[in-house]
């Protein structure tokens, strides 16, 4: 890879996202084979433009929390010696109610295990409260018969599984297996007094993202799977509600992360190293295999689009009527957020990446802002 070239180049398209994307402050990226290199950052914290953002800016990532919490799990199970083909209830026999007791992990981190919403009125911020709602509610499919992307339930799954594992919850341990170990500026669940370093979300402006049209048509009939899933459990309604403390530091585990890109990627950037940093290893070559390897593919009940899941982790979707998440690469993992932050791990071209930004656009997946980068990429590395 000729890094210098490609500095340029997504230096190139990072002035394009500002100039004629409306970016207002934005962050990316880039390792190679363990090292950083390219970081960029530039832009401003809140419209006023009081404030200038720069490398250590943090700033929510939405849904691009989902890779980092999955993880959590995978590695956990894997310490406990915990098949992912087991069942859920072999660990938490309360979660069997209501027909769910065949429900394995695999399924439910591959988004199959057909509970992307609740029927009670649970607010998010009411842990213990959504717990119980989850471990009485039903199947919304037959399990087993297709997936349906989980965007806010999937956290509380995954925190369960760690509670019952570990004793505390999964920010927590993120943060003393990885976050600290690996010295990451990223949190699921900031303290309080890192409030003032974090940036302003603002709302995505109206678009007609590539391939989505399904989906904006389903999110929007009030009755749809989609919708439902979508506001499950109930709060945090407004973009500008996850702006507010009390959501910076809930440490939510589906969306909740907040961080920076260089962050954000140099954890994706252990993983692209088979697991290890500097000679530690935090990632097994079986769970490395769980990340990468298909377990579900085909027509997604909740986003309405063709996409594909390994344990956790977005595939690349290979779909032709949308770009490529990850430059077309068949051995890239990872996980984007509402809006357009981005990240994934690619082992076998050493290549991780990340991109941050506050100014929100329309789309369930990343857009050119981050995609044009990634496609660089990969064009520079000759795959």
């Amino acid at each position: 890879m000729n890094i210098q070239y490609l500095r340029e180049r997504l230096s190139e398209i990072f002035e394009i996202n500002f100039k004629e994307r409306e970016e207002l402050g934005a962050s990316v990226s880039v390792w190679f084979q363990g090292e950083e290199v390219v970081s960029l950052a530039r832009g401003f914290c809140e419209k006023d433009k009081s404030r200038l953002w720069n490398e250590n800016t943090l700033i929510p990532v939405w849904s691009a929390t989902k890779g980092l919490a999955v993880t959590c799990v995978l590695k956990l199970l894997d310490t406990h010696n915990i098949s992912t083909r087991s069942n859920v209830t072999d660990l938490w026999p309360e979660f069997g109610q209501s027909n769910k007791e065949k429900i394995t992990f695999e399924q439910l981190l591959s988004h199959q295990a057909a509970i992307p919403a609740i029927d009670e009125n649970s607010s998010i911020f009411e842990y213990n409260d959504v717990i119980r709602s989850i471990e009485k509610q039903k199947p919304l499919w037959v399990v087993g018969s297709g997936h349906g992307y989980h965007p806010r339930i999937f956290g509380f799954l995954l925190d369960e599984i760690v509670r019952r594992l570990e004793g505390v919850s999964l920010g927590e341990y993120f943060n003393k297996t990885f976050a600290v170990p690996m010295n990451l500026d990223f949190w699921i669940g900031l303290p309080e007094e890192l409030h003032s370093r974090v940036a302003t979300l603002y709302p995505g402006k109206m678009s007609d993202p590539d391939g989505e049209r399904e989906f904006y048509r389903s999110f929007a009939d009030p009755n749809s799977l989609t919708r439902k899933a979508f506001g499950s459990p109930k709060g945090l309604a407004a973009v500008s509600g996850m702006n507010l403390p009390n959501a910076l530091s809930a440490g939510w585990p589906a969306l909740g992360g907040v961080g920076t890109a260089s962050s954000l990627a140099k954890f994706y950037a252990m993983l692209s190293n088979r697991g290890k940093w500097k000679e530690k290893e935090f990632i097994s070559d079986l769970v490395l295999q769980q990340m990468s390897e298909s377990v579900v593919k085909g027509q997604d009940q909740v986003l309405c689009l063709h996409n594909c899941f390994s344990n956790g982790f977005m595939l690349e979707h290979f779909d032709t009527k949308r770009r490529s998440l990850y430059g077309g690469s068949s051995t890239a993992f990872g996980h984007p957020g509402a809006g357009g932050s981005h990240a994934f791990a690619d082992p076998k071209n050493g290549i991780a990446f990340a991109y941050t930004m506050n100014q929100m656009n329309y789309g369930v997946l990343p857009g050119p802002k981050s995609l044009d980068m990634v496609d660089a990429i990969y064009q520079f590395n000759g795959s």
